[in-house]
């Protein structure tokens, strides 16, 4: 069996030991007559009996995506899925949102996939596949599939949810819960679904009353009395029409009663059904038709504010800038890595402790199995096995680590190069993304040192976004090399 665990200060946290420990902690409210089960059991919500509220655990599946419809992470996205990009050292993107999902008490967990699925689909697999989640739970992958009646591959959300309609309704739930497998926040989604049901709503989505919108491409939705949603709307500015529906979405300056919409939605099971088979067979995404379209049928959509931080990763700018704000000690946006109360999970990986000489680190996030040899590291994350060499420098950078070890003078692997992944001796890397399994030669200067906003060549190994340099997964960078 895979045990889950969270990397923490304090040590490994089992997961099943955390659901034992709410068990006992609610089942001495209950009275002996009535089964603990009746009871939603979190530490962040009361008790309900089941014929008010019946337990998320029972009651609601989560469907979450794996990949964004339209991914704005490339190259990080060149070789795997959005949801599988590696984040603070010892994650995946798609931790969050699964550990959002244990941690709310729903554990009837379905992750679709499509691009470029591979690495997520194994790490899914390996991290959460036979973990103990209790009443049944389980985490399900759903990969897209091509057969007789449809040949193409899933052409949105919506599509997708529709085509494997015959999965999701193998257990009688109550509502859907449908998530973006490649945001960070952490939400009680309990929270999300008792006000969905107090609100007797046949959708309520997510919206964020703590940010405003910052990119032309947010989808706003304006709210009306008692949070009721009464209409989508684009922030100024004239992204891609991907649909007619969002043809006739206006365009308006932000108001006191719109909200970016986060992507999540409650949606009761029934509603679903009909939306995705009856209503709109054709349409393929959930946020540019489904919605609006249930809006124009007269049914009842609800706003639900969500005042934490949240970070949907819209460009590797958001990537770069979420990774650094985790190496912060104090006013840390985002606090799960270190919340013992709402833990994120991962696939525990049995790696040995670092190795770190005569190494200067200062606000760094080290992950495990890394060899750090006489280096100086600054406000950056370095990944899983990462090897610096000696006096090699690096600052503000994210370095997503390696998949295997390999030594100075290994060639086991037969490549054309003698660089071994990792950081090579003197190289001076600032303000960079390394991707995983890159091999920095000696003396390298990754520093962006014309001050290029967007460049860069992939032929080369490197692109420039945003003025933050991105090393390809695997590139090659010769010795002496500057950027």
């Amino acid at each position: 069996m895979v045990v889950l665990q969270l990397s923490h200060p304090t040590g490994s946290f089992n997961i099943r030991s955390k659901l034992t420990c709410f068990h006992r902690k609610f089942s001495s409210k209950v009275s002996s007559n009535v089964p603990s089960t009746s009871f939603i059991s979190s530490s962040h919500q009361p008790d309900y009996p089941a014929s008010l509220s019946p337990p998320a655990s029972q009651s609601v599946a989560a469907i979450v995506f794996g990949d964004a419809s339209h991914s704005r992470l490339y190259p990080l996205t060149k070789r795997r899925s959005d949801g599988a990009i590696p984040i603070a050292g010892n994650y995946r993107l798609i931790d969050g949102v699964v550990s959002n999902c244990i941690n709310s008490n729903i554990t009837k967990i379905y992750a679709l996939t499509q691009k470029n699925s591979t690495s997520l689909n194994s790490h899914i697999s390996r991290a959460y596949s036979g973990a103990c989640l209790a009443n049944e739970g389980f985490v399900e992958m759903i990969a897209a599939y091509q057969s007789a009646d449809d040949k193409d591959w899933f052409q949105g959300t919506a599509d997708a949810v529709r085509r494997c309609l015959w999965v999701l309704e193998e257990y009688p739930v109550a509502e859907f819960l449908l998530l973006p497998g490649h945001h960070l926040y952490k939400m009680d989604y309990q929270k999300l679904i008792e006000a969905h049901r107090d609100n007797n709503a046949d959708v309520t989505l997510a919206v964020s009353s703590s940010m405003r919108c910052r990119d032309p491409s947010y989808v706003n939705v304006r709210v009306g009395k008692e949070n009721q949603v009464v209409e989508f709307i684009k922030c100024q500015g004239k992204p891609p029409i991907h649909s007619k529906l969002e043809e006739s979405i206006m365009v308006i300056d932000d108001a006191h009663d719109t909200f970016p919409s986060m992507g999540i939605y409650v949606i009761n099971r029934v509603v679903m059904i009909k939306l995705l088979r009856e209503y709109f067979p054709k349409s393929n995404h959930f946020r540019s038709d489904v919605i609006p379209g249930a809006i124009a049928l007269g049914l009842k959509v609800q706003a639900y504010k969500f005042d934490g931080y949240w970070e949907d990763m819209r460009s590797i700018e958001s990537f770069y800038h979420a990774n650094m704000e985790s190496t912060k000690m104090t006013d840390m946006p985002y606090n799960s890595f270190y919340d013992r109360d709402f833990p994120l999970y991962t696939l525990p990986r049995h790696l040995p402790p670092s190795i770190i000489t005569d190494a200067a680190i200062k606000n760094s996030i080290i992950g495990d199995g890394c060899i750090l040899s006489n280096c100086r590291i600054k406000n950056s994350i370095l990944g899983m096995r990462t090897r610096v060499g000696d006096k090699a420098i690096i600052e503000d950078s994210v370095v997503m680590g390696s998949d295997i070890y390999q030594s100075v003078t290994d060639d086991r692997e037969g490549t054309a190069t003698s660089i071994p992944i990792g950081i090579g001796e003197g190289s001076h890397i600032r303000k960079a993304i390394v991707d995983k399994n890159s091999r920095i030669g000696k003396n390298v200067m990754i520093v962006n040192k014309d001050n290029v906003e967007e460049g860069g060549s992939e032929a080369k190994g490197y692109i420039i976004t945003a003025g933050i340099v991105v090393i390809l997964k695997g590139a090659v960078i010769e010795d002496g090399t500057v950027l």
